[in-house]
């Protein structure tokens, strides 16, 4: 897709970002390498080692690209490319959490040194990275003060969640998308599009308000939950075109007879530790 500098306001599924693309509002052209910077060197992102996150061109090391931004403070960033973009607005959103899930990713990578990890068998340290991958890419966070409707959620129901209990969801849910594939993906939507989310139960009065938990408390909380993700099974499959209000069609109730998007057959989602 071409640059757009409205893009932030083509769904409501890009809300979270909305702030820190601010300053992209103005651009007549994709903005260079060095505009992205602003938007963090303003907001005084750092990585986990205490860095301020810099971003440089591709190339130019051979170190790891996660190893680079925990050790160096240096993100590779390619101009003119969505995915990336969507990455430096994530990452001045939810700056903790995307801190943890690189320090996170460091650590695992080096399992076979770290001592508290080295009974770990092969299999699950592959397990432990694949879930921070597939949430760093396509995550969602999912806040409800009602536990029944994240067990609906997490059991597939997702005509009993969306249709029949739609005005408690409305009500007693909050959904954020995460990853920064996901977001680029949520430019033009399509019929499959597909999140994989942390469910969070909180207390009603902090879910009530219209606007939901402030991003800034959301970043604490997924910072806090990424420590948890042990393996893919613990983040939940969210068909997020039926999310009330993010997708007209979903107004319809036949929109929900979709099961090759809304399926019901798969594996249960494991419940984080308390």
């Amino acid at each position: 897709m071409d640059w757009s500098s409205d893009f932030i306001d083509r769904s409501p599924m890009l809300a979270p970002l909305a702030a820190a693309a601010e300053l992209l509002r103005g651009c007549r052209d994709w903005p260079a390498r060095d505009a992205l910077q602003r938007i963090l060197t303003e907001r005084a992102v750092r990585t986990a080692g205490g860095d301020l996150l810099r971003l440089v061109a591709p190339g130019g090391t051979d170190r790891p690209y996660e190893q680079r931004i925990r050790t160096d403070g240096e993100m590779p960033v390619r101009e003119r490319d969505w995915h990336d973009l969507f990455n430096v607005l994530v990452w001045a959103t939810y700056p903790r959490a995307k801190a943890a899930l690189n320090d996170a990713h460091v650590t695992r990578d080096q399992t076979r040194i770290a001592r508290r990890c080295d009974s770990l068998p092969d299999s699950e340290r592959g397990a432990i990275r694949d879930a921070l991958t597939l949430f760093d890419e396509n995550g969602a966070i999912v806040l409800s003060s009602d536990g029944g409707l994240l067990d609906d959620l997490r059991a597939f129901r997702w005509k009993r969640l969306f249709q029949a209990r739609r005005e408690e969801v409305k009500r007693t849910m909050r959904f954020y998308l995460f990853g920064h594939a996901l977001f680029e993906k949520a430019l033009r939507p399509y019929i499959g599009m597909t999140a994989h989310a942390i469910l969070l139960e909180m207390d009603p009065k902090r879910v009530a308000a219209p606007a939901g938990y402030p991003v800034n408390t959301l970043d604490d909380l997924v910072a806090e939950a990424v420590s948890t993700l042990d393996a893919p099974r613990a983040l939940a499959p969210l068909p997020v075109l039926g999310v009330p209000g993010w997708w007209p069609e979903n107004e319809r109730a036949e929109f929900y007879d979709n099961e090759a998007y809304f399926r019901t057959g798969r594996r249960g989602v494991s419940r984080p530790p308390r």
